[in-house]
C-alpha cells in the first residue's frame, strides 16, 4: 500500500472519476447558497441537494467533488480523540439519475485497490439488511468472500432525513488489525472497538418517503457517496490520528513553534495543541468564504472557535494573540488547491488579530467580572456561584466555564454547573428557533419542481424594458393552474422576459403585463430555479392562460434608478478600496429604485473626514462621465483583468464583467446605466455598524438626491428665518444664542444650589433618631437624580453618623437615593436593600452598594407609603 499525501489523495480521486465522464466540480462555499435549513455546509451532497430533490436540472447527470466541511457538533471531544475535528474535507461522487448501485461499487472498489493499492484482505463491506442486490454485487461481481460482507440494520446502513429522498447504503471498512480490536472472535464492521475504519459510504437513494412513511420507489434513483479525505488520509500513512497525517502535522508544528511547547511530551498540553491546529483550519476556511465574528449564527460558530483556539493558547502560556501567526501554515498546505486564500491571506490574518485581540481584552475583563462576583459570595457567606453569572461570563466576555471553575477552586468556591447547562440549552434554543427551518427544508417539495425541466425564461432585459412573449406556465396558491384571473395574485413564468429578477441585492423589476383581453400588474420580480423567471402578477382586467401570447413593460423610472444606485455601488465599492483599504470586501448589498446600501468587511467606524472624502471622490467619477462597459468572459479571464468577485460566491463558466471607466471592474449580473454621469449627484446618508467587523453604508442618487438636497434647503431657510438671520450668518447666530443659554444656565445652578443649602439645613433640624442614630427619609421637590445624589452626600457629609433615603418626583417619575454611613453599615443596615424596599412600593427597581444606593418607579401616589415602610424597617434593624 503506498504512502499518498492528502493533496494527492484529493487529486486521484478526482482525476479519477473525471475519467468516468464525471463533471469534477470545485468545492462550494461553506456558506450555504440556497439553502435556509443549513447554517453551514456539513456534507459533500450539502450543496447538492436541490438537484437530489429535483428542484433544479444539474449541470451533468453524474458530478464528483472534494468539498469543505464544518461541523460543530461534537466540538467538546475535538482535541480529545483522534478523528474529531470541526473541519474536514469530503471526497464525493453523485448520479442524478444516470448509473446506480453496479457501477457505484465496483468503481468504489477499483479507485481503492488498483488506484490507492489497498490490501484486499484488509477490505470488508456493509449493506443495509435487506439489501441483497447489494450484497451480490459485492460478492458475485466484484468477488469479495461472503465472510467479509456484513448486514447491518437501519441505524447503520439506511440514510434518511425525515421525509423526502431516501435509501439503503453500503459501506467501505478497512481493517487496522487485531491489535486495535476487543479480542472478540466475532469482532467484524458494526463493532464499537478500533478495528474497523468505515471511510467510504455509498448511499442508493431509491425512495421517496412520504408523510404517512410509505417508501415509495423513485422513478430514477440517485448515487450519493462521500469519503472523508482525513480519515482515508490516516489509512493511506498508516498513522492512527488525523494530527499525524501529512497536512494536519505540518499546521501542529507551527503551532508548537509560536507556543514554544513540544508535542507529545505532556498529555494535557497535547489537547490544547490539536485544539488550535484544528480550529485554525475552519477559522481560516471560514472567513475565507466571507464569514465574520458574530454574536449569532455562523458569526457566533467562527468567534467560538476563535476564542476557543486563543483560550488553549492562553492555557499553553501565550498571553499575545498568536492565530494570526499560524495562518501562514494553514494557507502552505491548502493553497495550491484553495487559491482563495492565497488571494485573501492578508485579509484572513486581519480579520483572526483583530477578533484575537478583541478576545484578550475581554478576557482580563472578564476576570474583574468574577473577581466581583467572588466578593459578593465572600460578603453574603456563599460557596456557590450562579450558573447565570457563570454563563454570562461564557457569553459576553468568552470565559470558558473551566477557567471559571479553576478560578474560584483557588478560593475554595465553586459553580453551579446544572444552572450554567441551563443557560446554554437556552441559548441553542433561541439559535434553534432563530433559523428558517431544520435538515429536511431543503428536501420539501417545492411546487416549482413539479413543472417540466424545459421550462425556462430567457432574460431579454439588459437591452430592451418592452418584449412580446408567450405564457409557459401559472401558479397560484401553490398549485399549477391553467390561467389567471381578474383580481387574483399568482406567479407567472414566460418563455422571455426584460424584468429582471431579484438577485446580487439588486431588487425584482415592476411594471405592467397585458394582451387584447388582459391586463395585469407585475409586482416583484424573483429569479426561480432552472433559469426560471418568476413575474408576481396580479389581474387587474379579464384573463389569462397557459400558451398566451403576451406583452410585458417595465417600469422604466424604477428600472432607470435602480440602474443608478447598482453603478454607484460598484463605484463606492472601488473608493472604498482606495480610501480605508484593500481589506475590504463586499458583505452584502441592497439596490432599490430609492437608495443604495452596501455592507462591507471593515473593523472600526469610519471617521467623518474619510466620509467626506469616500462622498466627494465618487461625485468626481460619476462628473468623469466614463462609459459603463457589459462584457461576458471566462472566470479566469476576469480574474486577469483584475474584476472583483463577491466573497463565497459561485461563479459558472461564463462570468458578466461591469467595467465603469477605467475606475471599477466587477462581476454582476445587474442592471447599470450607460454612462457614470447619469447616476447624477451621490449623497451618503448614514454610515453604521452591523456586525463585527462589517459597516454599512446608506446612500442616495439621482432624483432622490435632488429631493434631499431641496428638503436640507427647506429646513435651512425655515432655521434661518426663527433665528431671524441669514444663511451666511447662521452658524454665527446660534453660537451667540447657545452660549448666552449656556450663561443662563449656569446662574439657574448657581440660584438651585444656594436652594439647596437652605433645604439642607432645614433636613438637618428635621432628623430623627432612632435608637441614637440619625435618620432623614423624607420626600423633596423637583429633584432630578444627580441633583439628589449631590444633595445626599451633602447630608451625609453634614450628619457624619446615619441612614439617609430621599425621594423625589420628575416628570411622573420616582427617584430614590439611599445613603448609609460606614459606620452604621457595620450594624447590617445595606443601602441597596433599603432602596430596593422602597422603589418596589411604587412599582419600580434598583439597587448598589451597601453604603450607597439608587433606585427609581412608577407610581408617585406611593411615596409615602414607600417612606413609612422604610421607617419600620429601620426602626426594627436599629434595635
Amino acid at each position: 500500500m503506498k504512502n499518498i499525501g492528502l493533496n494527492e489523495l484529493r487529486k486521484l480521486f478526482l482525476d479519477f472519476f473525471e475519467s468516468k465522464e464525471h463533471l469534477v466540480q470545485p468545492s462550494y462555499p461553506l456558506v450555504p447558497q440556497k439553502d435556509k435549513s443549513l447554517l453551514l455546509i456539513n456534507a459533500g451532497m450539502a450543496p447538492l441537494k436541490p438537484y437530489f430533490a429535483g428542484k433544479e436540472e444539474p449541470p451533468k447527470n453524474r458530478m464528483a467533488t472534494c468539498q469543505k466541511c464544518i461541523r460543530t457538533g461534537d466540538i467538546e471531544n475535538v482535541g480529545k480523540t483522534a478523528r474529531h475535528a470541526t473541519f474536514f474535507e469530503m471526497l464525493g461522487n453523485f448520479s442524478f439519475g444516470d448509473y446506480f448501485k453496479e457501477e457505484s461499487l465496483k468503481w468504489g472498489w477499483e479507485f481503492v485497490t488498483e488506484y490507492l493499492q489497498m490490501p484486499i484482505d484488509k477490505l470488508w463491506a456493509t449493506v443495509y439488511e435487506n439489501d441483497d442486490e447489494a450484497f451480490e454485487i459485492w460478492e458475485k461481481q466484484i468477488g469479495i468472500p461472503k465472510e467479509q460482507i456484513v448486514r447491518l440494520g437501519k441505524e447503520d446502513n439506511f440514510w434518511e432525513i425525515g421525509i423526502g429522498p431516501c435509501g439503503p447504503c453500503s459501506e467501505l471498512y478497512f481493517d487496522r488489525g487485531e491489535k486495535f480490536g476487543c479480542n472478540d472472535p466475532n469482532c467484524k464492521p458494526g463493532c464499537e472497538c478500533d478495528r474497523y475504519v468505515e471511510f467510504w459510504n455509498h448511499v442508493f437513494t431509491q425512495f421517496d418517503k412520504d408523510e404517512e412513511g410509505t417508501y415509495n420507489p423513485l422513478p430514477n434513483p440517485n448515487i450519493d457517496t462521500g469519503m472523508g479525505l482525513e480519515r482515508v488520509a490516516c489509512i493511506m500513512q498508516n498513522v492512527d490520528s488525523i494530527f499525524e497525517i501529512d497536512t494536519m502535522k505540518h499546521i501542529l508544528n507551527k503551532v508548537c513553534l509560536h507556543t514554544n511547547t513540544k508535542y507529545n511530551e505532556n498529555k494535557i498540553s497535547d489537547v490544547s495543541i490539536r485544539i488550535i491546529t484544528d480550529h485554525i483550519r475552519s477559522i481560516v476556511f471560514l472567513i475565507s468564504d466571507g464569514v465574520l465574528p458574530s454574536n449569532e449564527g455562523r458569526g457566533y460558530v467562527l468567534r467560538r472557535l476563535i476564542r476557543r483556539a486563543a483560550r488553549h493558547g492562553i492555557l499553553l502560556g501565550k498571553s499575545d494573540s498568536f492565530l494570526n501567526d499560524v495562518v501562514e501554515a494553514v494557507i502552505a498546505t491548502y493553497g495550491e488547491t484553495y487559491t482563495e486564500l492565497v488571494e485573501k491571506q492578508d485579509y484572513i490574518t486581519k480579520v483572526i488579530k483583530v477578533e484575537e485581540e478583541r478576545f484578550q481584552e475581554t478576557i482580563h475583563a472578564g476576570l474583574e467580572i468574577l473577581n466581583n462576583f467572588v466578593k459578593e459570595l465572600e460578603l453574603n457567606n456563599e460557596k456557590l456561584l450562579k450558573g447565570e453569572h457563570a454563563f454570562k461570563l461564557y457569553d459576553t466576555y468568552g470565559f470558558p466555564l473551566d477557567l471559571t471553575k479553576e478560578i474560584l477552586e483557588e478560593k475554595n468556591l465553586d459553580v453551579d454547573e446544572v444552572g450554567f447547562n441551563d443557560e446554554m440549552n437556552k441559548q441553542r434554543e433561541r439559535a434553534r428557533k432563530a433559523r428558517t427551518g431544520n435538515n429536511t427544508a431543503g428536501w420539501e417539495e417545492d411546487v416549482y419542481t413539479t413543472l417540466d425541466k424545459k421550462i425556462t425564461t430567457s432574460f431579454v432585459g439588459y437591452n430592451d424594458i418592452k418584449n412580446k412573449t408567450k405564457i409557459n406556465a401559472i401558479v397560484v396558491d401553490n398549485e399549477v393552474v391553467s390561467q389567471l384571473n381578474k383580481d387574483q395574485k399568482g406567479t407567472v413564468i414566460l418563455e422571455s422576459s426584460a424584468f429582471y429578477g431579484e438577485s446580487g441585492g439588486q431588487v425584482g423589476d415592476t411594471g405592467l403585463i397585458y394582451n387584447q383581453t388582459f391586463r395585469g400588474s407585475v409586482i416583484d420580480t424573483k429569479k426561480g430555479p432552472n433559469n426560471q423567471t418568476h413575474h408576481v402578477v396580479v389581474g387587474e382586467e379579464g384573463t389569462i392562460q397557459v400558451g398566451d401570447e403576451i406583452y410585458t413593460e417595465v417600469n422604466e423610472l424604477n428600472r432607470n434608478n435602480t440602474s443608478k444606485n447598482h453603478t454607484a455601488t460598484h463605484l463606492l465599492h472601488k473608493i472604498l478600496k482606495e480610501v480605508i483599504g484593500d481589506h475590504v470586501q463586499q458583505a452584502g448589498s441592497l439596490v432599490t429604485p430609492d437608495r443604495l446600501r452596501f455592507d462591507f468587511t471593515h473593523f472600526e467606524s469610519l471617521t467623518p473626514e474619510q466620509l467626506n472624502t469616500i462622498e466627494h471622490k465618487i461625485n468626481e467619477k460619476i462628473l468623469q462621465a466614463s462609459k459603463v462597459q457589459t462584457f461576458e468572459t471566462s472566470p479566469e479571464d476576469a480574474k486577469q483583468l483584475g474584476a472583483e468577485a463577491l466573497f463565497g460566491e459561485k461563479y459558472g463558466d461564463i462570468v458578466r464583467v461591469v467595467k465603469v471607466g477605467d475606475e471599477s471592474i466587477e462581476l454582476c449580473g445587474g442592471t447599470h446605466v450607460e454612462n457614470s454621469s447619469e447616476i447624477g449627484l451621490f449623497i451618503l446618508i448614514n454610515e453604521s455598524g452591523v456586525a463585527s467587523g462589517v459597516r454599512r453604508i446608506e446612500a442616495i442618487t439621482g432624483l432622490e438626491s435632488y429631493k434631499y438636497v431641496k428638503k436640507q434647503q427647506d429646513t435651512i431657510n425655515k432655521v434661518t428665518e426663527a433665528l431671524k438671520t441669514t444663511p451666511t450668518n447662521m452658524l454665527s447666530r446660534l453660537d451667540a444664542l447657545l452660549l448666552d443659554i449656556k450663561e443662563k444656565e449656569k446662574e439657574i445652578e448657581k440660584l438651585k444650589s444656594q436652594i439647596s443649602l437652605g433645604s439642607v439645613d432645614d433636613l438637618i433640624n428635621k432628623a430623627e433618631k432612632i435608637n441614637g442614630v440619625s435618620t432623614i427619609v423624607t420626600k423633596v421637590s423637583d429633584q432630578n437624580m444627580n441633583d439628589l445624589r449631590k444633595l445626599g452626600d451633602t447630608l451625609k457629609d453634614k450628619l457624619q453618623s446615619g441612614v439617609i433615603l430621599l425621594s423625589s418626583t420628575i416628570d411622573g417619575k420616582v427617584n430614590f437615593v439611599s445613603i448609609v454611613t460606614k459606620d452604621i453599615t457595620q450594624k447590617g443596615l445595606n443601602a441597596g436593600k433599603i432602596v430596593k424596599e422602597a422603589a418596589t412600593i411604587t412599582g419600580g427597581g434598583g439597587g448598589g452598594r451597601p453604603d450607597m444606593a439608587q433606585a427609581g418607579g412608577k407610581n408617585p401616589e406611593k411615596i409615602d407609603e414607600a417612606l413609612e415602610k422604610v421607617k419600620q424597617i429601620l426602626i426594627e434593624s436599629l434595635k
